[in-house]
């Protein structure tokens, strides 16, 4: 390294080499990111899993440790993984509603298409409009849609 040392060999209160493994991944402009890092996984672990990574992969491993430890720091029990839980919830439900959605376009599509049959009804409930049709043949073509793949 040719000026100065980097967050970690600061940190750590040592030389920087020119060869320091941590240089390239935590620099001295941001000295919180080996912190953060050093207090979780402990330096020593870092610059070995650092070592044993293709040069490659180092840089998005350097990331990923932060972004982990970060995770770990805020929320001590569940780390990254209670993030990735909620993101798993919202992408459940926006394809709850993505199916319900299908389900009505292929119900107004069924309708269009058959107008001599009986009107619909709208009943509001859970903050959707859901349609409800009492022809039996309408019910039938949808449940043909759904085993065919359609939703």
């Amino acid at each position: 390294m040719s000026s100065g040392r980097c967050a970690a060999c600061r940190y750590l209160r040592r030389r920087c080499t020119q060869d320091c493994i941590l240089s390239p991944y935590f620099p001295s402009n941001n000295p919180q990111r080996f912190a953060s890092v050093h207090r979780i996984y402990g330096a020593s672990n870092v610059t070995k899993l650092l070592q044993r990574l293709p040069a490659h992969l180092r840089a998005e491993a350097a990331d990923s440790l932060y972004f982990e430890a970060q995770c770990r720091l805020e929320d001590p029990v569940y780390g990254c993984v209670g993030l990735i839980f909620l993101l798993q919830q919202q992408i459940h439900g926006a394809e709850s509603q993505l199916i319900k959605t299908q389900a009505e376009i292929a119900v107004m599509k069924s309708q269009t298409q058959h107008p001599q049959t009986q009107p619909f009804r709208a009943i509001s409930g859970s903050n959707n409009l859901l349609l409800q049709q009492s022809d039996n043949d309408a019910n039938l073509s949808f449940s043909n849609q759904v085993s065919s793949g359609f939703i």
